[in-house]
């Protein structure tokens, strides 16, 4: 999943980045509200983790204003006060969860994975493409009733491209999806992972299902891609 942390203490967003990174998300990085603003508003992400007290702009404002520019995306907002008046005033801006300075890395990613779960139902509850399926709550993979073993980044990988069935996806596009704004396009990491994922998913089943169009990027589907 793709996810936005604003938060203004470095080594505080350092240390949700590094931890949400090793659980397989991609992760971008806001230091104050203007700029979490911003990125919430131009990307899609699947969560945005928000702190209250921000510079420029403080995070019940850019949660409001998100809202009021239709971003849907769970909130989960982080404050180092446990009143009451605060947990309401977020919630009331249209935030989803709340989470309260100094916390445990655990709780916080079992408030993450509660949200990505809450929102993965609202989606869909198991994808398919042809006898490809994957289940987003148990993160089990199969192809014709055969269990598909992946890494945590092919697994990121395929869900991304079985959201988007059909779609061309090019190597920016997947880039700053599956690894993160700061990923370089000239690298060639997604055409190696895409070739580890193509081996896992079509070799030895019928119809190929991950496509390669040629100067484009990549397309999932199981009629025949565009020339």
């Amino acid at each position: 999943m793709k996810i936005l942390v604003v938060e203004d203490e470095q080594r505080v967003a350092q240390f949700i980045q590094k931890g949400l990174k090793e659980e397989g998300h991609a992760v971008d990085v806001a230091h104050d509200g203007e700029e979490g603003e911003y990125l919430g508003e131009i990307n899609e992400y699947d969560l945005i983790i928000l702190d209250v007290m921000l510079p420029k702009k403080n995070g019940f404002e850019v949660c409001r204003e998100l809202r009021e520019r239709g971003v849907g995306s769970p909130v989960l907002m982080l404050t180092a006060r446990d009143a009451v008046e605060d947990k309401v005033r977020g919630l009331d801006a249209g935030a989803d969860d709340y989470l309260t300075k100094p916390f445990a890395f655990e709780e916080l990613l079992a408030r993450v994975r509660a949200l990505l779960r809450r929102a993965s139902e609202s989606k869909s509850p198991i994808l398919k493409i042809a006898d490809l399926e994957l289940d987003p709550m148990s993160r089990r993979v199969t192809r014709a009733g055969q269990p598909i073993r992946l890494t945590t980044k092919e697994y990121a990988l395929l869900e991304y491209m079985m959201r988007n069935p059909g779609q061309v996806l090019s190597r920016t596009r997947i880039g700053e999806h599956v690894w993160d704004m700061n990923f370089d396009p000239e690298s060639n990491v997604i055409d190696v992972y895409v070739s580890h994922l193509r081996n896992k998913v079509d070799k030895g089943f019928e119809p190929p299902l991950i496509h390669t169009l040629r100067g484009q990027g990549y397309m999932l589907t199981d009629e025949a891609p565009p020339a």
